[in-house]
């Protein structure tokens, strides 16, 4: 079965934007870039792995998802399917149309669509965020890749956004990057048949 994947840059407070989406404040340079190339380049958007002369078939996703929270500004930036390398869904029931031919929009339950498009054939799925979609898909992902900046930013929009599920995740992976991101890598903690996923 395919997995849910969930690779998402957070604030030492655990936020993945500004109060108005804004990314801006987030520091990113040379070594972070070279990080997400070289281990994550599929969660890269198209234009910038142009420019990274990453081309070819991808490594690992094939789809990409998004909430239109997420998706909606790249479109007033001109950037209608900002993965191309990737089949593109955003899941909202508010956007009646897709911008761009290649991004279908799903109005249907996120998480029965997600279970079944988990359980067909292909590479994982990268869930792009934003936070209230993984908010809602929280019982569906499989793995978490948290990279985490070293920024406080005090408010904003939070990794998760949704209704209290404590949901327990293992770590199976940790590194760190030059510039003083960390990464740590979380999959799904399977509990034993009536028990709790975690203490």
């Amino acid at each position: 079965m395919r997995k849910l994947v969930y690779p998402i840059g957070v604030t030492l407070d655990g936020y993945i934007a500004g109060p108005d989406g804004d990314l801006g404040f987030f520091p990113i340079d040379p070594n972070v870039v070279a990080f997400l190339a070289e281990r994550h380049p599929d969660t890269l958007p198209s234009a910038l792995r142009e420019r990274l002369g990453i081309a070819g078939e991808t490594r690992r996703f094939d789809t990409a998802v998004m909430g239109r929270g997420a998706y909606e500004p790249g479109v007033r930036a001109g950037i209608g399917s900002p993965y191309a390398h990737l089949r593109q869904y955003v899941v909202s029931t508010t956007l009646a149309d897709s911008p761009h031919p290649d991004v279908r929009v799903v109005a249907e339950d996120p998480v029965e669509w997600m279970r079944g498009l988990k359980a067909g054939d292909g590479g994982d799925v990268y869930l792009v965020g934003g936070g209230r979609l993984a908010g809602t898909l929280l019982e569906e992902i499989d793995e978490i890749v948290l990279k985490v900046y070293p920024v406080v930013a005090g408010s904003g929009i939070r990794a998760f956004d949704g209704r209290f599920s404590p949901t327990g995740f293992r770590l199976v992976g940790s590194e760190t990057v030059r510039s003083g991101m960390a990464v740590f890598t979380y999959e799904r903690d399977i509990a034993p048949e009536g028990g709790p996923s975690s203490p």
